[in-house]
C-alpha cells in the first residue's frame, strides 16, 4: 500500500514539508511547528516566492498587485474569500508588484491586478482585471 505525497513550502519558515494527500488542512511544519496550509492568502517576496513555486507540489494562484491600485484595492477581500473556496486544493498567494519589480518583470507583468496559476512550478494560466471570490475560484477550477 502506498501513500501518495506531496510537498509544500511552509509560510513562515520556508521549510519544505512532505504533507499526505488529504491531509492538508491539518499538517504542521517538521521545522517550524506551524501550520503549513491554511485558508488565507499568503504574502510572498522575491526569495519567498520562487521557493513556493519551485517546491511545492500544490498549485498555486499568485495575485499580483498593487496597494495604489484601486481595482487590486477592491479584489483584495474577493480574492481572501476565494482562499476559503479553494482551500486545500490550491494555496493563494500574493505579490506586491512594486516591492518585487523583477519577479513582475520576469513574468511580463503589464497590468494589476494579474492572476497567474502555477502548477508544477509552471503557468499554467493567467487572467488580468478584476474578479468577485465566486469568479476567481470558478476560473481556477477550470485549470485544476
Amino acid at each position: 500500500m502506498t501513500t501518495d505525497n506531496k510537498l509544500i513550502v511552509c509560510p513562515h519558515c520556508g521549510a519544505v514539508n512532505r504533507v499526505q494527500t488529504g491531509r492538508e488542512a491539518e499538517a504542521v511544519c517538521g521545522k517550524c511547528r506551524d501550520k503549513v496550509f491554511d485558508d488565507h492568502p499568503v504574502e510572498l517576496v522575491g526569495s519567498t516566492f520562487d521557493r513556493h513555486i519551485a517546491k511545492s507540489q500544490v498549485p498555486i494562484l499568485v495575485d499580483f498587485y498593487s496597494p495604489t491600485c484601486g481595482p487590486c484595492l477592491m479584489m483584495g477581500p474577493q480574492f481572501a474569500d476565494a482562499a476559503k473556496n479553494l482551500f486545500p486544493k490550491v494555496r493563494l498567494a500574493k505579490i506586491d508588484t512594486s516591492a518585487e519589480q523583477a519577479v513582475a518583470g520576469r513574468y511580463g507583468i503589464r497590468a494589476v491586478p494579474t492572476l497567474i496559476l502555477f502548477k508544477n512550478g509552471r503557468e499554467a494560466a493567467r487572467q488580468s482585471g478584476a474578479m468577485n471570490a465566486r469568479d476567481i475560484a470558478a476560473w481556477v477550477k477550470q485549470y485544476l
